[in-house]
């Protein structure tokens, strides 16, 4: 009996012990797991833009607040416009290196660092936005876009569009290609080499200055978006005509810069968070821009008496011709723009074969009388 009682004695202790080990062992891991889910993550985020600015920073603040709830508030980004921690053009340099998490701009804004990048933004006579998304998301675009930025310590996304754009204001109008030289435009990008090719000036200013310019003569035209960012920043009160279509513009692409090491340093899920907000904001804001020019074209044109024009063809075909000669010399610079162009070229030449039979088709077919 003596010998049984100490066995049940020990298969007591043995139960006791379980029951202490299996009621603690949940709380430590509760603990564990509580520690790492409540780790909130700062950010800043840099823009090219004013502050607040409609579509373009209320884009980058859209992308914002989208992190913060997606993520649980284990993401917290705050939003500076241009020039409130960063000048608009030093946004690149200063995501790179830390100073800020992310960033939001455009691509073709940092030509000086690699040419080449320009192709991740738009190019004269290029892909629209939805074509745009396509190359990006499903034709190859966007690994090349993480290659070439991985040298600099970024990741990359997409994470806006504004569709076809305006293009641009004018204080004479546009009858050939004559009127082009000696003109001084705010005009970025690979459409600012073509301009200077046509004889004109290309000058690259931020959105905040350009009124001014304007205003003061320093500038004699300027392109900026469409005509809901166009009308915000008052351009109808400097300038006389707006021209249209924005060849220099077809489908820009504006992106979400992210410094890499940040970017590493969070968990899986919320890398995933991050990169599903900015696709949200690509869509979204192309979007906006779709459901809101019209409208804003309409009140410049019946309020404020702006002049709408359409480029002549003949200028659109100098300015096309051009623009190729420019895109074909960015594309033989080096190995890095070779790659990237023919990637682009491939999917250009398949997705215009589609859109010819599906969207410009349906376009002719809905305004048959």
């Amino acid at each position: 009996m003596k010998k049984n009682k100490h066995v049940i004695t020990g298969l007591l202790l043995l139960l006791s012990m379980a029951v202490v080990i299996s009621g603690c062992s949940p709380k430590e891991g509760d603990s564990k797991q509580k520690a790492v889910i409540e780790k909130v993550y700062h950010w800043k985020m840099v823009t090219t833009w004013p502050k607040n600015f409609p579509g373009l920073g209320t884009g980058a603040n859209n992308l914002a607040s989208l992190i913060d709830k997606m993520s649980g508030g284990r993401i917290k980004v705050k939003v500076y416009g241009a020039k409130e921690l960063v000048p608009a053009f030093e946004v690149f340099d200063a995501v790179s290196r830390g100073t800020a998490e992310m960033g939001h701009g455009a691509a073709y804004y940092w030509k000086g660092k690699n040419e080449a990048i320009q192709f991740f933004s738009t190019i004269p006579f290029g892909l629209t936005a939805d074509e745009m998304n396509g190359w990006l998301y499903h034709g190859g675009g966007l690994k090349l876009w993480r290659e070439v930025y991985a040298q600099y310590n970024l990741v990359p996304a997409a994470a806006g569009n504004t569709g076809v754009q305006m293009g641009g204001w004018f204080n004479r109008e546009i009858k050939s290609l004559a009127d082009i030289k000696g003109l001084k435009m705010r005009i970025p990008g690979l459409g600012g080499e073509v301009f200077k090719r046509a004889g004109g000036t290309p000058v690259n200013l931020p959105g905040g200055e350009l009124y001014t310019a304007l205003q003061t003569g320093a500038l004699d035209a300027t392109e900026w978006v469409g005509p809901y960012n166009d009308l915000a920043f008052g351009f109808y009160k400097v300038a006389k005509y707006y021209y249209y279509p924005g060849w220099h513009e077809p489908g820009t692409t504006l992106e979400a810069i992210i410094n890499k090491k940040a970017f590493d340093a969070l968990p899986a899920d919320l890398q995933e968070i991050v990169l599903a907000a900015c696709k949200i904001v690509n869509q979204d804001m192309l979007a906006e821009y779709m459901a809101r020019n019209n409208a804003a074209l309409e009140t410049l044109i019946n309020e404020h008496h702006v002049q709408l024009r359409a480029f002549p063809d003949d200028v659109l075909k100098e300015l096309r011709r051009i623009s190729d000669e420019v895109v074909e010399e960015l594309a033989n610079k080096d190995d890095t723009a070779k790659r990237i162009y023919a990637s682009l070229k491939k999917y250009r030449e398949q997705v215009t074969a589609w859109d010819e039979i599906s969207e410009r088709a349906f376009l002719r077919a809905r305004t048959i009388k």
